[in-house]
């Protein structure tokens, strides 16, 4: 287990992101951390999101938008972003295990692992249509 260094205000924002169900992103947390009354500045927020990333405590998600989205579910899972509105939802649906295979024949590449980030639009969008 790697050493953690857990100050006050990484442990603040660790706890936004591990109680969020939005995957926020970093302007998001700052805005919830005023909300619960700390007053840390941005570069404390984003130094904390940083480290908790490169601790393997919280994932970065890059999904296609302008700013990254952070979430502290660290299994196995997928993505989906509604391109109406934005809303990410996650997707427990596994990833065939041939994907991987047909991508490491068509590229040369060892897979580990992959992220899918899928599009659609949800439902409440599908609704005001």
């Amino acid at each position: 287990m790697r050493a953690l260094n857990l100050t006050t205000q990484r442990k603040a924002v660790f706890d936004v992101i591990r109680n969020a169900h939005d995957h926020p992103t970093a302007a998001e947390v700052m805005n919830r951390l005023v909300e619960q009354g700390f007053n840390f500045a941005y570069g404390t927020v984003y130094n904390s999101l940083r480290y908790l990333v490169d601790k393997e405590m919280i994932r970065e998600l890059n999904l296609g938008e302008a700013a990254s989205r952070y979430d502290a579910k660290l299994d196995d899972h997928q993505h989906i972003l509604c391109e109406v509105c934005g809303r990410v939802d996650e997707v427990m649906t596994q990833i065939p295990e041939e994907w991987n295979i047909e991508v490491s024949k068509e590229t040369g590449y060892d897979v580990h692992h992959a992220h899918v980030v899928f599009g659609g639009v949800c439902s409440e969008c599908q609704q005001r249509k």
